[in-house]
């Protein structure tokens, strides 16, 4: 039976109701209301083909998932091409291809305050079951989608297969590793980060070797240049195939604002909490995420978890919204007695209780934690161990403290990270406490590589390499390759393939597994096989 919940005829005064609309959080919750069919629907300029980024889903649950568009049809104009109008937007999920067994429709709003994106949370679907979704406004039909719920919560057993990926700077390369995960038969992919970077792109569009429109040659500063800047990205066919192909979570790092930020501070120009604020709703308007984490007066939420049934807790973290201003100095720079703060923090006060809070109460085999930045110590200088990299979990050790006495004190069950940020690959062994280097390892860490940043260079080979030896729980690093990882999961064990391009020179590179590891349940650590 179709649920028409969405779709119902409730009369609106549209006019009277925007007037009441205070700020773009007000547009977030009038584009969740039902559209009544009487509403006119405007024909954007020029009449060209509105859905030109794409579609997508994200934060799937055992019911639900969110589906996603943007109604575009020139991406590089303030506007994009539509009318300066709110306009309703058809929506559809089926059991098949061919939309003959809907299971869901409805009608919902497409706002100018958020640039004509789309968020429609779906609720009511079969756990563990494959859909396919699709949007029409007026007489043109976007791309068909395929998404997945997850088990229900007290399904036991089964498997998860999921990829993770970060740092895809567009000048910097093609993205050929998206078209290979779109092969992939995968239920979930994690974005960990650096999902457009703040960058002006040149004029020759960098390493992709193609003429760029010359609005995008200054870097973003304001919403109307954000949107420009997601839609180039969002312009690529193969991150659009492996969008439409699966289930997506996302969270953020800094170039999504600015290198190496932290809550409002920069270390280039002080506060940026307007830069941030432009950046972050542009952020909301372009990915598949649900309301709250638009932003609003306490900011966006981002952080969230997904309940694979019985078998895997995922908890994706926010770390860039709430840290602290490092306290021993932005980037490399030695260790100081400030860090130990207790009032110094990466995740925030609250996110850190939400967190400790789930982990307290998780019953599921294994337990993820999806990481912006690196958790393990890399330490760059030997014997002497006072110089890190303080934008990463190195430079908040009391927070790190705090967390990994939180998977000890719970005994948490088979706590996996995996992590972006850093253009390079690691396997690592997290340990109880850092400062001891004989404290027992606690969790595994695996940090993938970038889809495109740093190009085909070799820069993080020759510079983290001489640093490994320093580092005995560092158990794998490769820095000149890019690609994503692909992890299986079931009760036993779970595995990891590094999925590594030739080069990103060309969209259609070829795809190897470099390396696979695999880490056992009960036993922290990641061993080769």
């Amino acid at each position: 039976m179709i649920d028409k919940t969405l779709a119902a005829r409730t009369w609106i005064d549209r006019r009277r109701f925007l007037a009441g609309v205070a700020g773009v959080a007000g547009a977030a919750a009038l584009a969740q209301l039902p559209v009544d069919r009487a509403v006119a629907t405007p024909r954007p300029g020029g009449g060209n083909y509105p859905f030109t980024l794409g579609v997508a889903s994200g934060d799937p649950t055992a019911t639900g998932v969110v589906l996603w568009t943007r109604l575009v049809p020139r991406p590089f104009e303030p506007g994009g091409g539509m009318p300066g109008q709110g306009v309703p937007v058809q929506w559809q999920v089926a059991r098949d291809e061919r939309f003959r067994h809907l299971v869901r429709e409805g009608t919902a709003w497409a706002l100018p305050q958020l640039a004509h994106s789309v968020h429609v949370e779906v609720d009511g679907l079969r756990p563990d079951g494959e859909f396919f979704y699709r949007f029409r406004y007026r007489h043109d039909v976007s791309p068909t989608g395929r998404t997945r719920t997850a088990p229900s919560a007290q399904a036991a057993g089964g498997s998860l297969a999921y990829a993770f990926a970060s740092c895809q700077s567009w000048d910097s390369g093609y993205y050929p590793s998206y078209r290979h995960m779109a092969e992939e038969d995968l239920d979930l992919v994690l974005h960990l980060g650096d999902y457009v970077y703040e960058g002006g792109i040149p004029a020759d569009g960098g390493y992709r070797r193609t003429a760029t429109p010359e609005v995008l040659r200054a870097a973003p500063r304001d919403v109307t240049r954000w949107r420009m800047q997601y839609a180039l990205y969002k312009s690529d066919p193969d991150l659009q195939a492996a969008h439409a192909r699966f289930p997506w979570m996302v969270t953020w790092d800094d170039h999504e604002v600015q290198n190496d930020y932290a809550n409002t501070q920069s270390q280039y120009e002080g506060d940026i909490g307007a830069l941030r604020a432009a950046a972050y709703q542009a952020w909301y308007e372009h990915q598949p995420v649900r309301t709250q984490a638009m932003p609003g007066v306490r900011g966006p939420r981002i952080y969230r978890r997904l309940r694979w049934g019985r078998l895997a807790q995922l908890d994706l973290v926010d770390g860039r919204q709430y840290r602290s201003v490092p306290p021993c100095g932005w980037g490399e720079a030695d260790a100081c007695a400030d860090a130990y703060d207790p009032a110094v923090t990466m995740l925030g006060a609250e996110q850190e209780r939400w967190l400790y809070a789930g982990l307290a109460s998780s019953s599921a085999r294994w337990n993820i934690l999806g990481s912006n930045v690196m958790l393990a110590r890399l330490d760059h200088d030997g014997a002497a161990g006072e110089r890190l990299w303080h934008d990463a979990w190195d430079g908040y050790p009391a927070a790190r403290n705090r967390l990994t006495e939180a998977w000890v004190r719970h005994d948490v069950s088979n706590p996996v990270v995996v992590t972006g940020d850093w253009h390079s690959t690691f396997v690592n062994d997290i340990l109880r406490d850092f400062d001891d280097p004989s404290s027992p390892v606690v969790a595994s860490e695996i940090v993938g590589t970038s889809i495109s940043s740093n190009g085909d260079g070799d820069v993080y080979g020759p510079y983290y390499g001489p640093m490994i030896k320093f580092n005995p729980h560092i158990r794998f690093f490769d820095g000149d390759r890019r690609g994503y990882v692909r992890c299986q999961l079931d009760r036993s064990e779970l595995r990891a393939d590094l999925r590594m391009v030739s080069t990103v020179s060309r969209p259609d590179a070829p795809e190897s597994t470099y390396a696979s590891f695999v880490v056992e349940n009960g036993r922290p650590g990641a061993r080769r096989v």
